[in-house]
């Protein structure tokens, strides 16, 4: 997802954090957390949202077919079981899923959803991920109907799928929240408005949002209707805090008004000295420079790219620039947790590396002179947070020091980051992707031709023939080949710059139990934690 940010997505930067008054952020009687998000959700409309704070509270609210247990492992979510060949998967749904009004969560309203999502007319940035459903791609391009998409209700209760091609993570993908159910009726009923407001949703997960005062707070109760709700312990979660400024987090944890917050370099070390109980997480996102592949933009010579390759020292990066516990230098977009075919893929396929050399650096620099000319100011678009903003400042002292070339930093809000993105409104962006499924085209997928996650358009014919070849192979040889060749291709073109995999610290109240830190889905996940006294 992006976290440009990712899994989005495309990273986003995102913190959750209690708040409200000492006396009930954590509230041990009316099981009520109070918590606070970096930014609002840009997008609660599942066939749309594409960026992390958006699938996480999407992640509270619905849920698909499957879900994940704490650890990650896939279970059983609407569907209570499901069968799958190389030709079709079907799933068997329980009898007691509601929606928030009461109603039966039904086959059709997952046959509606996916059409949804499909439909040229959504304009869903996530259709690709419905590629191995039969005639996905040729209905999201408008030479089929929606109703010709390979998913049919054989009744209420029966789910099935028909696939384009063999696809063994099929049912790892379906956790995703671009296949959450919509109904239909309701849909219809709000038009435009679906989605906007609280009251313009229909919830089938564990918690309901039942109010929403945009940028300022947001509020989820339990639902009632959820078939597992004896499992869940949390009355509500209220949002009332929405802050990118991590020293304020922290005055707020030592003050006893917040119980959950991450650190960043400074706060870290402050955190030290007060000599709080430091907690560590690997997220499995991975952050990068992208550039803006463009015809005529400047970031479109690969010799220029080339140059900035040859001057950035990751480990300067990770150590002075970050400067926290958990962070890996950035060597490949493929994290190191991804599996390959016996062991981790980077262990079976090692990342190529450039290496500093000022002398080479320089070298490409005159060759992209002399093909586009005098290179001009080049604009990096970068999120409001503070690592956001010292990363940027890093790179612009970087670039003007060992290259000559004028850096502008064009610091934007998330959601501004995100439309920006989308326009192509920059040269450089520092971006990230988290994974959306447990697979290793979750990452390699990105920079296909026809992912719309791909910001800066690169495109690649023998790369996207590699990305085919892994979506349509079962065998793990087949595919880990193929990646490891594509991976040898982003750093040939120099496609992006890798420059961390993201480790975070965090505070955590003693009094709040069972929260759920995970590579994949919603991180962190409040769904079954609890309060003691």
């Amino acid at each position: 997802m992006k976290l440009s940010p990712s899994k989005a997505f495309l990273i986003c930067f995102l913190t959750w954090s209690l708040g409200a008054q000492a006396s009930d952020a954590v509230d041990f009687e009316s099981r009520t957390l109070t918590i606070a998000l970096t930014q609002e959700p840009p997008q609660l409309n599942s066939t749309k949202a594409t960026d992390q704070v958006s699938g996480m509270v999407l992640g509270h609210l619905m849920q698909g077919l499957v879900r994940y247990d704490r650890r990650g492992n896939v279970i059983p979510g609407v569907a209570e079981r499901w069968e799958m060949d190389e030709q079709t998967a079907t799933f068997w749904l329980r009898e007691d899923a509601r929606w928030s009004d009461g109603k039966p969560v039904t086959a059709h309203d997952f046959v509606f959803a996916w059409q949804q999502v499909v439909d040229p007319k959504t304009a869903s940035e996530y259709a690709f991920i419905l590629a191995p459903i039969k005639n996905a791609a040729e209905v999201n391009e408008g030479k089929l109907p929606v109703t010709d998409l390979g998913v049919v209700a054989l009744d209420d209760r029966t789910l099935q799928v028909t696939l384009a091609r063999p696809t063994a993570y099929f049912v790892k993908l379906t956790v995703f929240n671009t296949f959450y159910p919509i109904r239909q009726d309701f849909f219809e009923s709000r038009g435009d408005q679906y989605a906007a407001e609280a009251k313009d949703l229909l919830y089938n997960g564990p918690f309901k949002l039942t109010e929403w005062t945009h940028s300022a707070s947001l509020k989820m109760v339990k639902n009632e209707h959820y078939w597992d709700r004896q499992n869940i312990s949390l009355n509500a979660i209220n949002v009332d805090y929405i802050t990118a400024d991590t020293r304020a987090r922290l005055n707020l944890y030592t003050d006893g008004k917040i119980g959950f917050t991450r650190l960043d370099g400074e706060t870290y070390k402050d955190a030290l000295s007060q000599r709080f109980r430091i907690r560590r997480f690997t997220t499995g996102s991975t952050f990068f420079l992208e550039y803006n592949h463009r015809p005529g933009k400047p970031t479109d010579n690969l010799n220029l790219r080339k140059a900035i390759q040859s001057v950035f020292d990751p480990d300067e990066m990770v150590n002075r620039v970050l400067a926290t516990p958990g962070n890996l230098r950035g060597e490949s977009l493929f994290p190191v947790w991804i599996n390959g075919v016996n062991d981790k893929f980077r262990k079976e396929y090692p990342a190529p590396q450039a290496g500093y050399d000022i002398k080479e650096a320089k070298r490409y620099l005159e060759l992209a002179v002399k093909e586009i000319g005098p290179i001009p100011p080049l604009v990096l678009l970068v999120g409001d947070s503070p690592t956001a903003t010292k990363q940027g400042e890093y790179m612009q002292g970087v670039l003007l020091n060992k290259l000559g070339i004028e850096l502008k930093i064009d610091v934007q809000t998330f959601k501004q980051r995100l439309a920006k993105m989308t326009a192509g409104d920059f040269d450089i962006v520092g971006a990230g992707w988290g994974p959306d499924f447990d697979d290793i085209l979750t990452f390699g997928d990105l920079f296909a031709s026809w992912n719309m996650n791909n910001r800066g358009r690169y495109n690649n014919p023998e790369y996207d023939r590699l990305v085919r070849l892994t979506m349509n192979s079962t065998d793990p040889k087949t595919r880990m080949d193929a990646m490891g060749k594509a991976q040898q291709i982003l750093f040939d073109d120099a496609v992006v710059l890798p420059q961390y995999e993201q480790g975070i610290i965090y505070l955590l109240s003693p009094k709040i139990k069972g929260v759920a830190r995970r590579v994949i889905g919603p991180d962190p996940d409040f769904t079954y934690a609890r309060i003691i006294p």
